[in-house]
């Protein structure tokens, strides 16, 4: 249902930045930093690591530690976290899809599902050390 008495939405153009959850920073830094090559570039000990992703960034938390006030008044973020398996999807073309599933499998990771949607474009699923769905696909997948 639309309200007619607010202003237009000034819809964003863009998602600056998106949040996993996980119980062990460790084993997630690890994952995507160590396996997957994502450059971590802030870490907070038993709270969260950052990881940049061209222009974006991929927000990696313990829920425990997120779940809980503001600590810093100039930095008032509410608490906030999740339970249980999230989603990501990183873009990439096809020929580094496949090896990323190289390295992924050489490393012992699981492929959850490997597939090409109906416009054609190719998906891998794995799961990270949290059981975060982690998805390698086509940037065309949405077009």
């Amino acid at each position: 249902m639309t309200d007619t008495t607010l202003p237009p939405a000034p819809a964003p153009g863009a998602i600056l930045e998106t949040a996993l959850y996980v119980d062990n920073l460790r084993a997630a830094t690890a994952f995507y930093g160590d396996l997957l090559g994502l450059e971590a570039f802030q870490t907070v000990e038993g709270r969260h690591v950052f990881f940049r992703l061209g222009t974006g960034v991929l927000l990696v938390f313990n829920p425990d530690a997120t779940g809980q006030p503001a600590r810093n008044p100039r930095l008032p973020v509410p608490p906030h976290g999740a339970r249980g398996p999230g989603h990501v999807c990183f873009a990439m073309p096809r020929d580094r899809i496949a090896a990323m599933r190289a390295r992924l499998i050489a490393a012992g990771t699981a492929v959850d599902a490997e597939f090409n949607w109906p416009n054609g474009a190719h998906s891998l699923y794995v799961r990270d050390p949290a059981g975060n769905s982690v998805e390698f696909a086509e940037p065309h997948l949405w077009d």
